[in-house]
């Protein structure tokens, strides 16, 4: 089925191919300057740290709904092994296998494709078995560290999780960011919460995955408005599901990876940030949140932590 009119239209807004060179890998994290980062710095007060990653684990949020998406396997490879004869010191080694976006990782530019094309216009065929993303690999964000700004939109809403299937578009996003009363601008990441989390936190795996609460068709607009740098939720959609449209699906990874070059996060944990900005009544801190360099990967877990 072809992509609708609507989604075009949006798609023409929101565009930003050639706007920092035909060359460009980045995308909106161009906006995220050392003017920025050392913005971001101030907001710090207290020091707090406050972790946003979900445990790697065997029983992670994947349940096998996306095929080869695997939640972390651990096992040991070496177990107190003398490796220069008995008596010397014994090393302990083990091993991974995981999907890179299994559980609170950073969607790439390259992990969506629409109509054939990826970021700035680049053929989708530019991503292959053997080397992965040719360009725009997770490897070429050397660093992700901005200020954060919580839009807490289950709290804006009075409620601790949005219903599932509840679209989160500008008006929501409008009233989260009166909550936090702050102005989200150039080069922030945003970090929406929409308390999907909790279902996860409270063991049940099913229902924290289909159907969901997540981002509206009309949201890339608002962050495209406020040159947002990147965007992650709790979600493991990340954009609500099933989708507004009937028979268009994922639109809004479409709109951010393809058209506006903008990273986007899924499965962050962000129950314990929402408290704490709750209770100080700050909703902007220094966000860390590098993705691991893996060459070529179209996905990449993380460990974000917010600083405040």
């Amino acid at each position: 089925m072809a992509l609708p009119e609507e989604f075009w239209e949006i798609a023409r807004q929101v565009n930003n191919w050639g706007r920092w060179g035909a060359e460009d890998e980045l995308g909106t994290l161009n906006f995220v300057t050392d003017e920025v980062v050392r913005a971001a710095v101030a907001t710090v007060r207290g020091g707090r740290r406050i972790p946003l990653a979900l445990p790697l684990r065997p029983d992670g949020v994947q349940t096998g709904a996306v095929p080869g998406r695997v939640n972390p396997l651990r096992t040991m490879v070496a177990l107190n092994r003398e490796m220069f004869g008995p008596g010397t010191v014994a090393i302990s080694d083990d091993v991974v296998t995981m999907g890179l976006q299994a559980a609170t990782h950073w969607d790439g530019l390259a992990h969506v494709s629409h109509s054939g094309r990826l970021y700035n216009g680049r053929p989708a065929h530019t991503v292959t078995a053997h080397d992965g993303a040719s360009r725009t690999g997770l490897e070429k964000i050397t660093s992700l560290v901005s200020r954060g700004v919580l839009l807490d939109v289950a709290r804006a809403l009075g409620v601790e999780r949005l219903p599932a299937g509840h679209p989160v578009g500008p008006a929501d996003l409008d009233a989260a960011e009166e909550l936090a009363g702050v102005t989200v601008g150039r080069g922030d990441v945003v970090l929406v919460r929409t308390g999907q989390m909790r279902h996860y936190l409270a063991g049940d795996r099913a229902a924290y995955g289909f159907p969901s609460p997540g981002l509206s068709l009309r949201a890339p607009g608002w962050f495209h408005a406020r040159d947002v740098a990147a965007v992650a939720d709790d979600t493991l959609t990340f954009e609500v599901f099933p989708p507004e449209v009937d028979g268009l699906w994922l639109p809004v990874h479409a709109l951010h990876l393809v058209e506006m070059g903008m990273l986007q996060g899924q499965n962050w944990n962000l129950e314990g940030l929402s408290a704490a900005c709750a209770a100080d009544g700050r909703y902007a801190f220094l966000l860390a949140a590098t993705p691991e360099p893996f060459t070529g990967a179209v996905g990449s877990p993380v460990a974000p932590v917010a600083i405040k």
